[in-house]
Order: C-alpha cells, then structure tokens, then sequence
C-alpha cells in the first residue's frame, strides 16, 4: 500500500471542508483580478495554485481563475512564491 505524502495530506483535509458544487457558479460570478483577497483559499501553503479537484470548482472557472491569479501576480497584488 502506498504512503501518503504531506501533501496529500494537506490538500485532502482542505478539500474535506468544501461543499460540493463550484463557488463561482452558486453566485454566479466571474473570477476577476481585482478580487485577488479572495483568492488565498485557492492556494496551497506554498503559494501554488490547487487543482479543482481540491478547490471544487468547474473546469470553465478553474481556467478563469487561473487567469486571474496570474494576471494578479504580474500587478504585484499576490506573490509568485511564500517562504
């Protein structure tokens, strides 16, 4: 049987809180660089951004959210990396 690592561990315990079924969707809003507050539970410690297997969301909001993160990185609103 394989070991779970760390991180596994990490993302599987932030995923056991979510309610199933895409934020985005329930209040039918777009993911938006100016709302960069709202996406520090979409990160992991490291900074790295989380699947949506883990966040929960859709596969069209996931691409979007993406989008969003990195366009709010490149305007120094969120960092690229946390130590």
């Amino acid at each position: 049987m394989m070991k779970k690592s760390k991180k596994d561990n990490l993302l599987i315990a932030k995923r056991k809180g979510k309610e199933r079924g895409c934020s985005f969707c329930k209040t039918k809003t777009t993911p938006r660089w100016e709302d960069y507050e709202k996406y520090g539970e979409f990160l992991s410690p490291r900074g790295r951004i989380i699947g949506s297997q883990f966040s929960g969301s859709c596969a069209k909001h996931q691409r979007k959210l993406s989008s969003a993160i990195k366009q709010a990185r490149h305007l120094a609103l969120m960092p690229f990396l946390t130590k």
